[in-house]
């Protein structure tokens, strides 16, 4: 005789968020403008020498709570995740020249908020990213929503 299974989680949309920290080193700089307008436009965030931030990144799930677990996603599997596709690649490096999936682009809050969604939602499986804010400062944050949100 079969069991009958009883619905241990609620209805309703969710969002789960965790929560990383990693140091790291950038400059603001347009290759393609002059020295001046760079220093006009980033000031002493272009310093020819980098500058370092402690960044917060927060990720957030929004789901469903799974009827056996409860969970919209398990925290355990998204700190992995964040772990090896941010914190790894980022944490402790200058992210203009050390992190390949940023080569190229000016390592503003606003580039890095776009990809890092880019490198964490191939991984999402359970639940759909929602949400990835990044603090610069406690002051200086930029969220992403994702692509549908606001089209290119």
């Amino acid at each position: 005789m079969a069991e009958k299974a009883t619905r241990r989680a609620l209805e309703g949309a969710v969002v789960v968020t965790r929560k990383v920290h990693f140091n790291a080193a950038h400059r603001l700089h347009n290759p393609d403008r002059s020295a001046q307008w760079n220093k006009k436009k980033y000031g002493q965030c272009n310093h020819p020498n980098w500058h370092g931030h402690n960044y917060t990144l927060e990720v957030s799930v929004l789901g469903h709570p799974d009827p056996q677990t409860g969970y919209v996603v398990d925290l355990s599997d998204l700190k992995l995740i964040l772990n090896e596709t941010v914190v790894e690649k980022c944490d402790h490096r200058n992210l203009n020249v050390d992190v390949a999936f940023l080569r190229g682009i000016i390592p503003s809050t606003e580039n890095l908020v776009i990809a890092f969604w880019r490198q964490i939602e191939p991984r999402i499986s359970n639940g759909h990213l929602h949400r990835v804010r990044l603090f610069e400062t406690e002051n200086n944050w930029a969220d992403y929503y994702g692509p549908s949100v606001c089209p290119e």
